[in-house]
């Protein structure tokens, strides 16, 4: 049986390239002649080990997701609701202004302003971001059920909050913003919550 030619590159390492254009220049910034150069493979190596462009860029979201956003998930494991936000910030910070990654966040940034052909990607991208603010109010509603978190709260309205507070530091970093101004803003964020 014939198993074909074995790849001549590292599928991860290529997708990791993949990862900080799409982050760098957005799904639509990022031309497939961008990507493959970027990869260091030709079309057809790209198309056979990760499908069309929509494909790559999702692989490249899920990659982003379990590595660089895992903070993300990871904060949800805290023990107060408030440190749960404080991870998320500080998280947050800490990806949007590490010099190693393109500023701002890819979730954010990667597929805010597309064309009708790169509808589905934005899509997608806000149904990521939407499920993050629903596992965000979740965990508030556990806090407010375990009394971590007063009854009057609302949940749904501190999630969405946290979230719109997470993306505008991303923003502000891409336009620049250091990480000493983004962790006083969080701070002053901070000083709205719940007692």
């Amino acid at each position: 049986m014939r198993t074909g030619r074995p790849r001549e590159f590292d599928v991860e390492k290529a997708l990791d390239r993949a990862l900080k254009l799409f982050w760098r220049k957005g799904y639509e910034g990022a031309s497939l002649s961008d990507l493959t150069k970027a990869m260091g493979i030709n079309r057809p190596s790209l198309y056979a080990a990760f499908g069309n462009k929509e494909a790559l860029f999702k692989k490249a979201i899920d990659r982003y997701v379990e590595g660089p956003g895992a903070f993300l998930r990871e904060a949800m494991q805290q023990p107060t609701a408030k440190a749960v936000v404080e991870h998320v910030f500080r998280g947050t910070i800490e990806l949007v202004t590490d010099s190693r990654n393109p500023h701002g966040c890819l979730m954010v940034q990667g597929a805010l302003a597309c064309g009708d052909t790169a509808d589905c990607v934005r899509r997608e991208m806000a149904k990521r971001r939407d499920a993050s603010v629903t596992a965000l109010c979740e965990r508030f509603e556990r806090a407010v059920a375990d009394a971590d978190l007063p009854s009057n709260c609302n949940p749904a309205d501190l999630a969405r909050f946290v979230a719109t507070v997470m993306h505008g530091i991303a923003v502000q970093a891409a336009s620049g913003a250091t990480r000493d101004e983004l962790e006083r803003a969080a701070k002053i964020a901070l000083r709205a919550w719940p007692a």
